[in-house]
């Protein structure tokens, strides 16, 4: 059975494209008004906006490389991004709960491939912390990412539960 695009996952796209568009115009908006480096502007007594850049991954993880680490992010979130976009395909479009979850991974991932190939780093500048201690900066592509990963965690525990009552109304 081949599916059209409006049965597919597919028709999740348009978030995809929302949470990129969203990410990209906050970081041009960050690097057009904020200046470079910490403190930032305070918001709130745990939370400031500061215009920082990360050439790694998450937490600046490989950072300090040579440049290289650019390239391989950038080839790994395009095949992270080709594999959700084939599972969207794959499922209907009845199934919201992880055609959001991809999408929102897919707009994400793209959000910060555009900046490491574009600026040859990503934009950070949500910065929280508690007294002296700061979380890395991320910015609302991390957010994506990470809100669609725990959706799709938190899918796998609700799957094992229905399976679980499944398979003791059988016994």
């Amino acid at each position: 059975m081949k599916m059209t695009h409006d049965k597919s996952g597919l028709r999740w796209l348009w978030l995809a494209v929302m949470a990129f568009i969203l990410d990209q115009a906050s970081k041009l908006a960050v690097v057009k008004m904020l200046p470079f480096g910490y403190p930032g502007v305070e918001i709130t007594p745990f939370f400031n906006l500061v215009h920082v850049y990360n050439k790694g991954a998450a937490f600046s993880f490989l950072a300090d490389q040579g440049g290289w680490q650019r390239w391989f992010f950038a080839v790994l979130a395009f095949a992270i991004c080709g594999l959700l976009t084939h599972w969207l395909r794959k499922q209907p479009a009845s199934m919201r709960w992880s055609g959001i979850a991809y999408s929102l991974i897919i707009g994400g991932a793209l959000g910060n491939v555009f900046d490491r190939l574009v600026l040859g780093h990503v934009v950070d500048f949500l910065d929280f912390y508690w007294g002296r201690a700061h979380w890395p900066a991320f910015n609302l592509a991390d957010s994506f990412i990470f809100i669609g990963a725990a959706m799709i965690v938190l899918d796998g525990f609700r799957g094992e539960k229905a399976v679980g009552k499944q398979g003791k109304e059988s016994a």
